[in-house]
């Protein structure tokens, strides 16, 4: 079989969905696949109205269900490792993840977006993809969390009967003010547009 005609989704199934279980990632609880994160942009063309097309993430990783840690964009052998990072940082500036990756089955390429300065970029082999323990340190080091900032943190949301769970800003939204809470910051202002799910969010701060 060679590699060069696989499509995409093999490239994943056989090559990057291995590589993250054997890292330690839970194929139930932290993994995602072809992850939409928006509905696409309203489009009006006179009387006509329309969606544009869907942000959507090959992969997005998460330490627990609140907290999503990598994005991971797969690209067919036919493009290089790299291939697929700028496409994913956009999508990480969005979601406000901190790790991403681009691959195309041959190996990794990493993106550190909490490093401020030194190398951000490296390749990593397919077998070498870090644990969930080992991002969550790297990112724990770079807010500062101690011990009982992180148990504040880490706290899960709130979930409904029906499902429901924060959309993708009001989880950042959520999280940020979390974590200025757990730093001891007691004056924090959230703006947000209406229609948005102000109330929610509230609630789901005040329930963390």
């Amino acid at each position: 079989m060679n590699k060069k005609d696989l499509s995409e989704r093999d490239i994943c199934s056989k090559y990057i969905t291995p590589s993250l279980t054997n890292a330690g990632w839970d194929l139930e609880r932290q993994i995602r696949e072809e992850v939409s994160f928006t509905d696409g942009r309203i489009i009006v063309r006179k009387k006509m109205v329309t969606r544009g097309e869907r942000k959507r993430a090959d992969y997005i990783l998460y330490y627990k269900h609140n907290l999503p840690l990598v994005i991971i964009e797969a690209k067919d052998n036919k493009h290089s490792i790299g291939a697929g990072m700028q496409q994913a940082l956009g999508y990480a500036e969005i979601l406000d993840i901190p790790f991403v990756f681009s691959s195309n089955g041959d190996a990794f390429l990493e993106h550190d977006r909490t490093m401020q300065e030194g190398k951000k970029e490296r390749e990593i082999p397919l077998n070498k993809f870090p644990s969930p323990e080992q991002l969550w340190d790297r990112y724990k080091k770079t807010k500062g969390l101690n011990q009982k900032e992180e148990e504040i943190v880490t706290q899960e949301y709130f979930f409904e009967q029906d499902g429901k769970v924060p959309r993708y800003y009001q989880r950042i939204a959520i999280n940020r003010t979390v974590e200025a809470i757990a730093k001891g910051q007691n004056r924090i202002l959230l703006v947000m547009a209406t229609g948005t799910g102000k109330t929610y969010t509230a609630f789901q701060i005040i329930y963390r």
